[in-house]
């Protein structure tokens, strides 16, 4: 009996040691922060910018090239129109619109080279790397749904928010200080949104992802904007009939200088 006990004990510890060595013996792991979880607005805001950093732990023989960071940013969700201009009867006018449901109000894509070459393109758009593979539901009759990256709608949406300085791509946002540690900057804009606002961050290596980390940060109002909003929601009656009452009044003030 004891005998069988022990050769049973001796079976279980050479199939531990067998995992252990089928185990990776450096699984990549991530670690991100950012240089502050709060950014206030106020009267004199006109943008901010906040760090991302990262490090890659149990990393063996690391250096700088071995892997490759995206950092993609994604803002409070919100609702757009896209529209279509065509020429009737000599005027150029909306003929066809088309909504976007849901799609972040900011979005950033920081890396350390261009996405295209981090792997096939399945890879990039099951793991939405790039701006092109983000998810962007229209509203489509009675559906909503995502449709293929050439639709004109979605590339003129992509367009018009890039223009805005709202949607960013930057090939070289991601910066190696040593082969185990990015930082990468995120610009805030003058305009932005109020909310929270994601931060994903990948590892990439030969087209796989080894590591995930997510954080956040949050843009809120602050100073006088702050209770000018909290007493708007509160109170929307009587925010309406106080902005009606000085809007009569600034006018009437307005006419009495004009006519002196």
């Amino acid at each position: 009996m004891k005998r069988a006990f022990a050769k049973t004990l001796a079976a279980m510890a050479l199939a531990g040691l067998a995992l252990l060595a089928a185990a990776p013996a450096n699984a990549q792991k991530l670690v991100t922060s950012v240089s502050t979880h709060r950014v206030l607005v106020n009267s004199s805001f006109t943008g901010a910018e906040l760090v991302v950093f990262g490090t890659i732990e149990d990393a063996a023989n690391a250096q700088i090239g071995k892997y490759d960071v995206v950092v993609t940013v994604r803002g409070p969700a919100r609702s757009y129109i896209t529209r279509q201009k065509g020429r009737v009867l000599g005027l150029w006018v909306n003929t066809a619109s088309r909504e976007f449901t849901r799609v972040p109000s900011y979005l950033a894509v920081l890396s350390n080279r261009p996405t295209r070459e981090l792997g096939e393109p399945d890879f990039l758009r099951r793991n939405r790397i790039g701006l092109t593979n983000h998810v962007f539901a229209q509203q489509i009759g009675r559906d909503v749904a995502d449709v293929t990256p050439n639709d004109p709608f979605r590339s003129a949406f992509l367009r018009v928010r890039e223009a805005e300085g709202a949607y960013i791509s930057d090939p070289s946002g991601v910066t190696f200080i040593t082969p185990r540690l990015f930082r990468a900057t995120v610009q805030i804009l003058g305009t932005a949104l109020t909310g929270d606002y994601e931060v994903e961050t990948l590892l990439i290596s030969n087209g796989t992802v080894l590591a995930k980390q997510q954080t956040a940060f949050e843009v809120v109002k602050t100073g006088f904007e702050a209770f000018v909003a909290v007493e708007a929601r509160r109170h929307a009656l009587y925010y309406g009939f106080t902005v009606a009452i000085l809007a009569i009044v600034a006018g009437f003030i307005a006419s009495l200088l004009f006519k002196r």
